[in-house]
């Protein structure tokens, strides 16, 4: 009788956990507007999330550490004239991040290390380009500055948020609704997916589709698609049957799936997260209570299913923490930061391992804060794979880092003659001079606050000791 070989992974044992209830972020009015993006945005220094504001769009914004109940009058970020669609952290500056919203704007912000006393109501910079709504965002992972835009009105931007400047539009390659766009590793590439039902490949710099794949999903519901570190694509969709589908495709071959899971009828639209450094897709459906995740390697059937991580409330909506932003001594491999109507839950995926040491195998280097390429560079055609960092001693951010935007002088259409002339502080950006005045004086006057504070506790402390003393 031959025995049953089971297969050897170390992930096959990862096991999903809930947060303590301390270790929740409470009162929280998540937005309800309708809409298939993670409504949540997570770093190692903040958690981001879409909430409900009226007369506009805003989200919060709470540094990792500030858990328990938020209190009401909690700043927020607000800006937008419509509800805010999709937010997201720049990866090479923890403290900026990037809006979009029904107001077919695109706002960029940059978050202090210290809790605002007030809203925060004026952006670094505002992107204005797109005729409808703007529902997608995403940065590029190895080009500093360069943000990616995809609106209501079927056209994907490239910004340079350094200057505010369009590099790129790709607007006659989408005949309907855009539903997803995702970078490759380098950011050489871009997967969409589009209301048409069908998968995308394109060289955003040549402005062509280099594959294309219509229906890989028969089922009429949303795709959405991400790329795998090797360049192969995870597709999530619908059967015609309404059953969710887990597909893998090779793009050199479009015509056949490598691999295909069928898992229930549903109706929810599966968010795939893909983990590049243990190459595990989790699938997060909004309306669900679960998430399922799954292995992809080298050898058949490639798309392994590990398990599922189930509870009881539905999810509204899910931020996923980049890699540098976990805890190695326990050893945990994904973090996900699930909303419920009224709170965010943090949940841990762990590999069980008996050792308190640094585990290699389950952290190879990985992406750090630091960009390979300046937008231009990238505009003219290079590519670079993300600086890698080493997680051994544990990933410290930096300290605040502040976003430059300098805007191209417009009205100065002159050509250059003779060597170029340096730019006086009169020409500078106004912006820039002004921002870096305000900063110091902000910090001026905190330190002034501070030292009154200790003065008066000191006060306080003198007068009851008098009041015991007389006592």
């Amino acid at each position: 009788m031959s025995r049953r070989v089971v297969r050897q992974s170390k992930f096959r044992h990862v096991f999903g956990q809930a947060a303590k209830a301390d270790q929740a972020y409470e009162d929280i009015r998540v937005s309800k507007v309708t809409w298939d993006s993670s409504f949540c945005a997570v770093n190692p220094k903040f958690l981001a999330i879409i909430v409900e504001a009226g007369g506009g769009g805003a989200f919060i914004v709470l540094p990792l550490a500030k858990t328990g109940r938020v209190d009401k009058n909690y700043p927020l970020v607000t800006g937008h004239t419509a509800p805010v669609l999709d937010i997201d952290w720049c990866p090479h500056n923890d403290n900026v991040i990037a809006s979009a919203s029904d107001d077919t704007t695109i706002m960029v912000w940059q978050i202090p290390d210290y809790t605002p006393v007030r809203n925060i109501t004026e952006p670094i910079i505002t992107l204005e380009g797109h005729s409808k709504r703007v529902g997608i965002l995403s940065w590029h992972p190895t080009a500093r500055n360069v943000l990616l835009s995809a609106g209501g009105d079927n056209v994907i931007i490239i910004w340079n948020v350094g200057t505010g400047e369009v590099l790129l539009s790709l607007d006659d390659m989408h005949p309907d609704v855009i539903h997803s766009v995702c970078w490759n590793t380098n950011g050489s590439l871009l997967a969409t997916t589009c209301k048409d039902k069908t998968l995308r490949i394109i060289d955003p710099r040549k402005g062509q589709v280099v594959a294309e794949r219509a229906r890989p999903h028969e089922g009429a519901r949303p795709l959405r698609a991400v790329f795998t570190t090797d360049g192969k694509l995870l597709s999530t969709g619908f059967s015609r049957m309404s059953e969710r589908q887990l597909a893998l495709w090779d793009p050199n071959n479009f015509e056949e799936p490598v691999a295909l899971q069928e898992m229930d009828t549903s109706n929810g639209v599966l968010l795939p997260f893909y983990d590049a450094d243990s190459s595990i897709v989790y699938l997060c459906g909004k309306g669900d209570s679960s998430i399922r995740y799954f292995e992809i390697t080298e050898e058949p059937p490639f798309v392994h299913y590990l398990n599922t991580f189930s509870s009881k409330e539905p999810q509204r909506g899910m931020g996923f923490m980049p890699k540098r932003g976990l805890d190695v001594s326990k050893c945990e491999i994904a973090r996900f930061y699930k909303l419920h109507e009224r709170k965010c839950e943090p949940i841990v995926m762990t590999v069980p391992r008996k050792s308190d040491l640094f585990q290699d195998d389950l952290y190879p280097d990985t992406p750090g804060p630091e960009p390979a390429l300046e937008a231009d560079e990238w505009l003219s055609g290079q590519d670079a794979d993300p600086v890698l960092i080493s997680l051994r001693d544990g990933y410290v951010p930096p300290k605040h880092r502040e976003l430059r935007v300098t805007k191209p002088n417009i009205l100065d259409v002159r050509p250059p003659s003779g060597p170029r002339r340096s730019q006086s502080a009169s020409n500078a950006p106004l912006s820039q001079h002004t921002l870096e005045t305000l900063l110091e004086e902000i910090k001026a006057l905190r330190e002034q606050v501070q030292a009154q504070e200790q003065r008066i506790t000191s006060l306080e402390n003198m007068l009851c000791e008098l009041v015991d003393g007389t006592d």
